[in-house]
């Protein structure tokens, strides 16, 4: 079987779609693989923030096409970038263990001095992120702090932090994923992790997409058997969780489902465009049901509702 992986060509991207090969080729040794890079909307629009481009399909449309075009046979996404429904003629496969799920803190030293939290920074200080689910949460923690806008690929974004922004702005902080960070080998640039308790992550963060046509059975049979039933109780908690809510990138959304001595917890975050509203929620029941997920919404509605 000769198959070709789609992915966007950003050094994360990258990274994902070879272990996505690496782990096939060593279970799989028989078949040929191919890295097919394909440009999407979100790679060529670098300026605009997100929520001002359009939905979370800026970063799949194309990659989508291509597949049902039979032009690759898999697509690699990051979960979290990935619209709550999906092109007709394509499905998920089983999820993979994820790499770490939380937010991370990369800081500039100040007067030489290397700051390892957000307690430590000065009043007023400068950080910088592409995401309200992010901005509203630091807000939470340090209302105090000032919030700047940043696009581009983790490089581009460290770069700008330690550069400052294009209109001369100097940041003391950026707050991206650990793990893009730890997928690209720059986790050592890390200066403090988010526990979920302070910020909850975005539904699936840190878990991958692979994508492929519904009618390819042996490819995803393949690709399903490197999944487990945690892992994909967790992502259909999370994912599950964002549909149900009606998230889309222009709303502060997040969701953090994990295994404790009780059963499944899921953690949630749901907010107003503009964060004058917000609301989060801890769940638990002994089952990943859509049960949970109807809890959790409906928690964060009522809140919603009485602010």
């Amino acid at each position: 079987m000769n198959i070709k992986i789609g992915t966007r060509g950003s050094k994360l991207a990258l990274a994902q779609a070879n272990y996505v090969l690496d782990t096939l080729k060593e279970r799989f040794p028989d078949n040929e693989y191919e890295i097919v890079v394909i440009k999407t909307t979100g790679d060529l629009d670098q300026t605009r923030p997100l929520d001002a481009i359009g939905s979370k399909g800026i970063f799949t449309e194309e990659i989508e096409q291509a597949l049902l075009n039979d032009e690759i046979q898999l697509a690699v996404h990051s979960m979290k970038d990935m619209p709550d429904s999906i092109k007709e003629g394509l499905i998920f496969a089983d999820p993979w263990n994820r790499e770490d799920a939380r937010d991370v803190l990369i800081l500039n030293p100040i007067n030489g001095k290397k700051v390892k939290s957000l307690d430590e920074l000065p009043k007023g200080a400068n950080i910088a992120t592409g995401s309200k689910r992010r901005s509203y949460q630091l807000l939470s923690l340090r209302p105090d702090i000032n919030i700047f806008p940043i696009r581009g690929n983790i490089d581009t974004r460290i770069r700008k932090l330690r550069e400052g922004l294009e209109d001369g702005t100097h940041l003391d902080g950026i707050v991206i994923a650990a793990a893009g960070i730890k997928r690209i080998g720059r986790a050592d640039e890390i200066s403090a992790y988010f526990d979920v308790d302070e910020m909850i992550p975005a539904p699936a963060q840190g878990t991958l997409a692979i994508e492929l046509k519904g009618d390819n059975k042996d490819l995803l049979d393949m690709v399903n058997s490197f999944s487990d039933d945690t892992i994909k109780n967790i992502t259909f908690l999370e994912r599950g969780f964002l549909k149900k809510i009606g998230g889309d990138c222009h709303l502060p959304i997040g969701a953090y489902a994990s295994v404790t001595s009780d059963g499944y917890e899921l953690r949630a975050l749901f907010g107003t465009e503009d964060g004058s509203r917000l609301a989060n929620t801890k769940v638990i029941a002994a089952d990943a049901t859509e049960e949970l997920i109807d809890r959790a919404v409906s928690d964060i509605r009522r809140q919603l509702e009485d602010k």
